[in-house]
């Protein structure tokens, strides 16, 4: 019998410090949180990134317009020039003596028209005196046509040969930025070659391209009436470049390409932005930052918020418990909230803090005053 009693005893001790244990663990699951009521803001500004692709206004290749020996390399890689300026100069001897022998054609075609000439005056003055037939001038008149005839042809040949000298100084084109030399003085060089002699990047504007969707472009169409005012109604835009850092100039939104990529389902806009210091470049990569203003939208803090597999998640408070909700969400320009896109409903009530060690179901207690 004392056994048993003692037996009970412990029994009954053991389930008081259990239901001591269960309280305590109840008491530390309901937990007092902060939270908001959800409400609709009338407007909000954001900010859209679009990945975009930077080229040159022009982008020039150069290549020879003849064959020849380079002899002179006038820039470097990097250089600034102006229209115009010399470039490169290919061997100009053998130009030079094709142009003294078509000079030298042409004096000679000269003398026999004056030769020609006389011979028709001469044949006149017989015919014109019943000396000699009308066949004999009229061959006088036919050797005259042929001698200048021979004299057009020579002088046509000259100008061949003075453009083929000029073309042996290669200037560039546009005003620009010198790219790379493949080729050094001594080679030879023709208008085949595989690579241009270099190219000239016309980069005081830029060129920087985005795509927005199909649906996108109908819906700015629609709220603007056509593809002209949607184009005007564009605000100014940023470029965020590669290194993550803002470029200081700002650019504007000049075209929108009038076909859409069938494989992409996107349209092309071109926006141009001023390089006057040079330090954007041709084929380099970039966001694109448009502002706009959403109206009706509803606003929440990122602290309320919490990530799982690339899922935004908030806990709505639903019978003094916490649910655990997937909300679709756009980053605002403060960088601290978020507008929320759908998952939430004007009225709701969300935890705004502590949300990381939450858990679906829990019970939890609103702290007064954050409501």
């Amino acid at each position: 019998m004392n056994m048993n009693h003692h037996f009970l005893l412990s029994l009954a001790v053991c389930l008081v410090i259990l239901s001591g244990c269960r309280q305590q663990t109840a008491q530390e699951e309901v937990r007092e949180v902060p939270v908001m009521k959800v409400a609709v803001s009338d407007s909000v500004s954001l900010n859209e990134r679009f990945s975009a692709t930077i080229e040159g206004r022009q982008d020039v290749e150069i290549y020879p317009q003849l064959s020849g020996k380079l002899t002179r390399i006038c820039v470097k890689e990097g250089q600034d020039v102006d229209a115009g300026q010399l470039l490169f100069v290919i061997d100009q001897m053998p130009y030079q003596a094709a142009l003294r022998m078509a000079t030298a054609n042409v004096h000679a075609a000269e003398s026999q028209v004056a030769t020609a000439r006389l011979e028709r005056d001469s044949k006149q003055a017989l015919f014109d005196g019943a000396v000699i037939s009308e066949y004999e001038l009229q061959t006088a008149k036919n050797a005259l046509a042929v001698a200048e005839s021979s004299l057009e042809q020579a002088k046509a040949a000259e100008v061949d040969a003075r453009n083929n000298l000029s073309y042996t100084e290669i200037k560039s084109p546009v005003k620009g930025v010198i790219g790379t030399l493949p080729y050094r003085v001594g080679a030879l060089v023709s208008p085949q070659i595989a690579q241009p002699l270099t190219s000239v990047s016309d980069n005081a504007e830029m060129w920087v391209y985005f795509s927005i969707s199909e649906k996108q472009l109908q819906g700015l169409m629609r709220q603007h009436g056509s593809k002209n005012a949607a184009l005007a109604a564009f605000p100014p835009v940023s470029l965020t470049l590669s290194d993550g850092h803002e470029y200081p100039q700002i650019g504007r939104v000049e075209t929108i390409s009038g076909m859409v990529s069938p494989q992409t389902g996107a349209v092309q806009i071109k926006c141009v932005f001023p390089n006057s210091e040079r330090l954007l470049f041709s084929g380099s990569t970039g966001n694109v930052v448009m502002p706009h203003t959403e109206r009706n939208v509803m606003v929440i803090p990122k602290n309320a918020t919490y990530e799982i597999q690339d899922k935004i998640y908030v806990y709505k408070v639903v019978g003094g418990k916490a649910e655990s909700v997937e909300i679709a969400v756009a980053p605002m320009n403060d960088g601290n909230n978020y507008m929320v896109r759908s998952g939430l409903s004007s009225g709701d009530v969300i935890v705004t803090e502590g949300v990381g060690s939450l858990r679906d179901g829990q019970e939890i207690k609103i702290r007064e005053g954050k409501r």
